[in-house]
């Protein structure tokens, strides 16, 4: 055999380019098939987890609007002096009654309403309740409820003049807001066959379930009837402890092994699980192993086809020439063949030249783009406004329109005004220093009136540098991160100073909180992602260029890439903190760089 193979070389090339074409598809086909069942198993997963964080998101809103409805109450000028008055009015009493109905009725989600006073008053409710079930819980968890100003109840049942009703309800005490005194206690109510219908409506696999789980991992919705109540663990041995977040496991369930999926809602501590049979998976799998198996089949029979045409082609050449070099005379001349077209090498190098200058122009191409591309994410970046800002800041105002009815909501909306059409400013990326602390002084005012006594601002600048250029947005999102990481999470009130001078032909800015400040681990962080930030823009080295570090501080790390490509690597942000005494971040520019457009 072996001898028969060295005789040819057309059985030998036939040999190698079949093995060549051959192994590669059957490797291929089967590195195709396993990543084919692995991305159908992942899109199905993610997939279901986006189902999960959409229901979670819609939960987290109905949550959040009880509460701010709570606090409304709380601080309602007839409430608080209904519950402090020791006798009853009547007109109160039906007047606050039509409030809370009204506010009952214009969500499908609130069960009742109930504020019991402390003075003996009748209790106001939205719903007449003959069996309450809430009594025990209040007596059971009471070390609980009594340690917070805020609690959520397990599922339980309220019987009612239109039937038994599912219930979770949040418990908050009502206090005097002149004396801090306990003068009641309000509980919403949230119907749990509203709640259900989040989990049914949101599409999930048919063959499978989602449940909504409580912060003592039992089961409020979802799954079958008979599981209401119930520890997850008792209908679910393997789901006794799910983490803290989302993730993903695979347990059985009776004879079929399932995919769960969990996504955490922080606020309560709640849990939405979603089950997905793992026959689905199967199915689909058994499919593309068919279809793989009939791609191969037929490329390894066209590969071979012209694997055959091509070495008939090639070695046609070759066996002439041999079958002439064997029959050649020694006495004679060697013949020579004409050659019609041009030389190999020739031609690759001609293409290669070719080659090379498309590829120096495709590369200054994507250079430009990429410098495109940074400049349209810093401009999608000015042009984004927190949802959640706008949120409770319209939440504000509206808030403030039914309770003071004053110039405020003028005030406040002005303010808001002002700061979206600067953010926006017809894509302009430069501003006046003037401009530019206006804007800010804006931010810090809608921020005081959602929330009031909690911080005061001061700026200190020097008045030579409020009509000088330099690049906007850099002050506001500075506060932003002062307020939201170190004041708001401290108990005490906090203090924001803004400075500016001039130093050296340069404008230096500087924003120092009281906050809470950062320990030294999370500060090596920070400083770490300034550092590579500065790797990345400076195009240090090709290391830097592909480096893809987690992003902590997306606020400071955006103001700190934009200071970076308009004014160079010396302009990056400065940052100081020390736990528990406050942070200071600060940043230097030259004096009236940019243009102001009228």
């Amino acid at each position: 055999m072996r001898r028969w193979f060295a005789k040819s070389l057309k059985r030998k090339l036939s040999l190698i380019i079949l093995l060549a074409v051959v192994l590669p598809l059957l490797s291929m086909g089967t590195v195709s098939y396993r990543i084919a069942t692995s991305v159908t198993e992942d899109k199905a997963k993610q997939a279901g987890m986006n189902t999960l964080k959409q229901i979670t998101d819609k939960l987290d809103f109905v949550i959040q609007d009880v509460e701010n409805m709570s606090i409304f109450l709380i601080g309602q000028k007839d409430i608080q002096t209904y519950l402090s008055n020791k006798e009853g009015d009547v007109n109160s009493y039906s007047l606050i009654v039509g409030t809370l109905w009204n506010l009952s009725y214009s969500k499908k989600y609130i069960s009742n309403i109930t504020i019991t006073p402390i003075n003996g008053n009748p209790v106001l409710y939205t719903t007449t309740i003959t069996n309450s079930g809430l009594n025990p819980l209040l007596q059971q968890y009471e070390s609980v409820y009594k340690s917070t100003t805020k609690w959520w109840s397990p599922l339980y049942v309220n019987q009612t003049t239109d039937g038994p009703k599912r219930v979770i309800t949040l418990v908050r005490p009502i206090r005097d807001v002149s004396t801090f005194r306990t003068i009641g206690t309000l509980a919403f109510s949230l119907d749990q066959a509203e709640i259900e219908h989040y989990l049914t409506d949101a599409g999930w696999e048919s063959s499978g379930f989602v449940m909504l789980t409580d912060q003592y991992n039992q089961i409020i919705a979802g799954g079958e009837p008979g599981w209401l109540a119930r520890k997850v663990g008792d209908v679910f041995p393997n789901l006794d402890k799910l983490g803290e977040t989302n993730g993903v496991l695979n347990v059985p369930r009776g004879e079929l092994p399932h995919t769960v999926l969990y996504n955490s809602m922080p606020r309560l501590g709640w849990k939405l699980v979603g089950f997905i049979p793992t026959e689905i998976y199967q199915k689909q799998n058994g499919y593309v192993l068919t279809v793989t198996a009939v791609t191969i089949v037929i490329a390894l029979m066209l590969a071979m086809g012209l694997v055959l045409y091509f070495l008939q082609w090639v070695t046609k050449p070759l066996t002439r020439l041999t079958k002439s070099l064997k029959d050649l005379n020694p006495d004679e001349a060697i013949p020579t063949y004409e050659v019609k077209s041009a030389d190999e090498v020739g031609l690759l190098v001609h293409s290669y030249n070719k080659l090379s200058e498309r590829i120096g122009r495709l590369k200054d191409q994507v250079q430009q783009n990429e410098a495109k591309k940074k400049e349209a994410d810093i401009m999608a970046l000015q042009a984004q406004i927190n949802p959640h800002f706008l949120y409770n800041t319209l939440s504000s105002i509206h808030w403030i329109a039914l309770m003071n009815k004053d110039r405020q909501i003028a005030e406040m909306i002005g303010a808001l005004s002002d700061f979206l059409r600067f953010s926006l400013n017809k894509g302009e990326e430069f501003c006046s220093v003037q401009q530019e602390i206006s804007h800010a002084q804006n931010y810090a005012y809608i921020q005081a009136m959602r929330f009031p006594d909690q911080f005061e601002i001061e700026f200190f600048i020097v008045p030579e540098m409020l009509q000088t250029t330099m690049l906007k947005l850099l002050l506001q999102p500075l506060i932003e991160n002062s307020l939201i990481h170190g004041i708001q999470k401290k108990k005490a009130k906090g203090h924001v100073y803004v400075h500016g001078e001039l130093r050296d032909n340069q404008m230096k800015f500087v924003v120092e909180d009281t906050g809470i400040g950062m320990d030294e681990a999370k500060l090596r962080d920070i400083h770490g992602q300034l550092v590579a930030a500065n790797q990345q823009l400076g195009m240090l080295t090709e290391v830097a260029k592909e480096a893809k570090l987690p992003v902590t501080s997306y606020g400071l790390i955006n103001v700190h890439r934009r200071l970076l490509l308009h004014y160079g690597l010396g302009s990056g942000l400065v940052v100081e903190s020390t736990l528990g005494m406050g942070t200071r971040i600060s940043f230097s520019i030259p004096l009236g760089t940019g243009e102001l457009t009228t």
